[in-house]
């Protein structure tokens, strides 16, 4: 089983900065990807973020310019950087690691963080 821990998440004005963080319980030897997706209520989840082993990212096109995935030197954790906030960047910030084994490739998830932009 993987741990995925989520924090950063809080309450901020619009304009405003967070940063999020999420730590696998896993050796990046075995992560294909990490990401950040995020689920505003009574709508679906959807990718903020994605960063994968090679180094590549993906961001989604509401967030360009204003949001970074990045990740430490042992690419086990992973951040989200979001600046210029929005009201409607309100929602809860879901980390999915995804793992590859001989069972082949397995999605993990965080608990979820929230995150609020209002003044």
């Amino acid at each position: 089983q993987v741990q995925v821990v989520e924090s950063g998440g809080g309450l901020v004005q619009p304009g405003g900065s967070l940063r999020l963080s999420c730590a696998a319980s896993r050796s990046a030897f075995s992560i294909l990807a990490m990401g950040w997706y995020r689920q505003a209520p009574g709508q679906q989840r959807e990718l903020v973020a994605s960063i994968i082993r090679g180094g590549a990212t993906n961001y989604a096109d509401s967030v360009k310019g204003r949001f970074t995935i990045s990740r430490d030197n042992a690419m086990s954790t992973v951040y989200l950087q979001m600046n210029s906030l929005k009201p409607e960047d309100t929602a809860v910030y879901y980390c999915n690691v995804q793992i590859v084994s001989l069972g082949g490739k397995t999605d993990y998830w965080g608990q979820g963080t929230q995150v609020t932009v209002s003044s």
